[in-house]
């Protein structure tokens, strides 16, 4: 005969609690895929889009149109971060930044997260093509190759200007909004193209500032790792500068009104005066905090941005 303990551990378990962890097990797995994704980096690409839509139009576009390019820019960029977490997942595995990436927790396997950047980056050429154009999608298809061979595999590991030349990548979503909307592609959506494109070093150097340690263990050459901190500020500042400047030239070529004016000079000299802040605190050797200019440049392209999708609806 059996002793009660024996039955008690040998009880089938209950079946709402079965439940309540293959339900945990579930959400766990589908944050981990939404993981893969960068989805901070896929909320700041599409900011950029719809405004450049906008702007496109002259007005206020086609509302599925702009929500089919939203939604295939989306897969887009989640395909490009999960082939980068794939080819990244020895580094992440060294750094303390990445340590809760699910390649680094195994949360996932790296054969799911292959297949899922190959479907999603396969998804959103096609959603591209059927409901915007096949200009839209072959801009979706070389910013992927872009960002997953030409950064990652290519430059991240080789040079300090990885970031310089990997973040086009991150300026192909203008074009595809704009050729989204009139098929083909002008000066505008280009000015828009470098405004993110020298934005990007004054973006990410000072948040390879603060995890220099985690970029020199993994052998990653960021700038602030084989340069000091006074040289990466003064970088900082010189490509902020050069942001600003580029931001200016809209005005003429894409005849932007009052609003833009205001807000691409109100902001563009707060942005310089917090990189200002930042090289002179460093060349004095004082505590620096370099994750206020990387918030701080966040602020200031979304309210170019922001400017760029309002002025067009205004009259004046």
């Amino acid at each position: 005969m059996r002793s009660a303990r024996e039955t008690i551990d040998t009880a089938p378990e209950p079946r709402g609690r079965g439940t309540e962890d293959r339900a945990a097990r579930l959400k766990r797995t589908v944050l981990a895929y939404v993981s893969l994704t960068k989805p901070r980096v896929v909320e700041l690409l599409l900011v950029v889009t719809a405004p450049t839509m906008i702007l496109a139009t002259g007005g206020i576009p086609d509302l599925w149109l702009v929500l089919a390019t939203l939604i295939g820019g989306a897969l887009s960029a989640g395909s490009a971060g999960a082939f980068n977490c794939f080819l990244d997942r020895d580094i992440d595995r060294l750094m303390n930044r990445t340590q809760g990436r699910p390649l680094v927790t195994g949360e996932l396997t790296d054969r799911q997260a292959l297949v899922f950047a190959w479907v999603l980056g396969g998804i959103s050429i096609a959603w591209l093509a059927l409901f915007t154009n096949w200009v839209a999608a072959a801009l979706s298809l070389g910013a992927i190759l872009l960002y997953v061979v030409f950064y990652t595999m290519i430059l991240k590991r080789r040079t300090a200007q990885n970031i310089v030349w990997g973040g086009v990548a991150g300026c192909m979503p203008v074009l595809i909004g704009w050729a989204a909307v009139t098929g083909d592609l002008s000066w505008p959506p280009f000015i828009l193209f470098m405004i993110i494109f020298l934005w990007t070093p004054p973006h990410y150097w000072p948040l390879s500032m603060k995890y220099r340690d985690d970029y020199q263990a993994a052998g990653v050459p960021m700038l602030s790792v084989v340069r000091g901190r006074a040289q990466v500020g003064l970088q900082v500042i010189l490509y902020a500068w050069a942001t600003v400047a580029c931001s200016l030239l809209l005005v003429p070529i894409a005849d932007m009104g009052l609003v833009y004016t205001l807000v691409a000079v109100g902001s563009g000299a707060w942005f310089i005066y917090e990189t200002h802040r930042l090289y002179s605190l460093a060349i004095r050797h004082e505590h620096v905090s370099p994750m206020r200019v990387f918030h701080g440049s966040i602020a200031y392209l979304t309210l170019v941005f922001v400017a760029v999708g309002v002025d067009p609806l205004l009259p004046f």
